[in-house]
């Protein structure tokens, strides 16, 4: 059997992805590469998998490793049991707005570097399979098309500019010959079936704002909440899109945003939450400068808020994204984004229902 490795697991998308790319190569099996400290999390996620997904049982190893360090941190015959890799799939990365440099360094474009030196090292590899962000763009104004990348942009925080950082390093790769795809997703949220999610950030940040406040809700309008669109995608979305693609001869050199085609105005995400919520919106206008400052300097003003200064930054953003690549490549595969206001209940739903899950990225 050839081999298939995968960083990132068991993370929110490796999770789903992996059964569906076994369910497409027979003849494969896969080995996820995993951080000591989330091995026992990732046992029970495997275990999981195999009870859902009975084609999977016996095709998953787990090994033990870090994408930071040489030979990804692999035992030698761990090393050895990956000399027929012929697809990495590299998702590994801290999705963090407030993490530090050096963490975001280290993780997103030192452990990307790594990955790339091994993929050199395969003689088998037909393809390396990479998860980038539509937020490459930084502070873009302007829609941003999936050959973009260097356009003169500033960056918000750390996570955005070595993610740049990384997709720089994976282009290069790319010019001097090896077989690659780049995918952008853009704001992941649960699955738009079930609401399921690993994570409440992004927009879930919004609903548990909008949740502690009282029938009227007021609410801070740090941009133009009818012109700024927020960049969502569900979960189910992102991953059956990825596994469609990963297959073509064409998607080989492409990159693809992977997030709505027709985003919600920030307007209309507050409404559909508020709504749901039975919640009446007061906008307020304000500067998103001094609201951001107010927000991250006032002693437990952002755990009053449930709204974490970074996030404010995203309602007030000049970007939008071109899925050009994406529309065309998924032509008769029947496979189409779904739109907010279609999913925005289940959700909300889904968060009510699982408080134990938080806004902690996996590090």
């Amino acid at each position: 059997m050839t081999v298939l490795l995968m960083t990132g697991f068991p993370g929110f998308l490796g999770s789903a992805l992996l059964p569906r790319l076994l369910a497409r190569r027979d003849g494969v099996r896969a080995v996820c590469l995993v951080q000591e400290q989330h091995l026992a999390e990732a046992h029970g996620r495997l275990r999981a998998i195999e009870a859902t997904h009975p084609h999977t049982h016996g095709r998953i190893t787990l090994a033990t490793g870090d994408i930071t360090a040489p030979d990804l941190g692999l035992s030698a015959p761990d090393l050895a049991d990956l000399e027929d890799v012929t697809e990495v799939w590299h998702l590994a990365a801290v999705y963090d707005l407030a993490v530090a440099e050096t963490v975001a360094r280290r993780v997103n474009v030192d452990g990307t570097a790594q990955v790339l030196a091994f993929c050199r090292t395969r003689p088998h590899l037909t393809r390396l399979q990479y998860v980038s962000t539509c937020y490459v763009s930084g502070e873009y104004a302007g829609e941003f098309a999936e050959d973009d990348l260097d356009v003169g942009q500033t960056f918000r925080n750390h996570y955005e500019s070595t993610k740049f950082q990384a997709e720089e390093l994976v282009r290069a790769a790319m010019d001097d010959g090896l077989p690659a795809t780049i995918y952008r997703p853009g704001i992941v949220v649960g699955d738009s079936r079930t609401g399921e999610t690993q994570k409440y950030d992004g927009p879930y940040f919004l609903a548990a704002f909008l949740r502690r406040q009282l029938p009227v809700a007021v609410v801070p309008a740090v941009g133009n909440p009818d012109r700024v669109r927020v960049c969502l995608v569900p979960r189910d979305f992102v991953v059956e899109a990825m596994d469609q693609l990963s297959v073509l001869d064409t998607s080989r050199g492409r990159c693809y945003a992977l997030t709505d085609p027709h985003p919600p105005t920030v307007r209309a995400l507050v409404d559909t939450f508020a709504r749901h919520l039975g919640k009446r919106v007061l906008w307020v206008p304000v500067p998103l400068g001094a609201t951001r400052a107010a927000v991250g300097r006032v002693p437990g003003l952002e755990w009053l808020l449930g709204l974490p200064a970074e996030a404010l930054d995203y309602f007030a953003s000049p970007t939008t994204y071109s899925t050009a690549n994406t529309l065309a490549d998924l032509v008769g595969t029947g496979l189409t984004c779904p739109r907010f206001e279609t999913y925005a209940d289940r959700l909300l739903d889904f968060m009510a229902g699982h408080p134990e899950v938080d806004a902690k990225a996996m590090v």
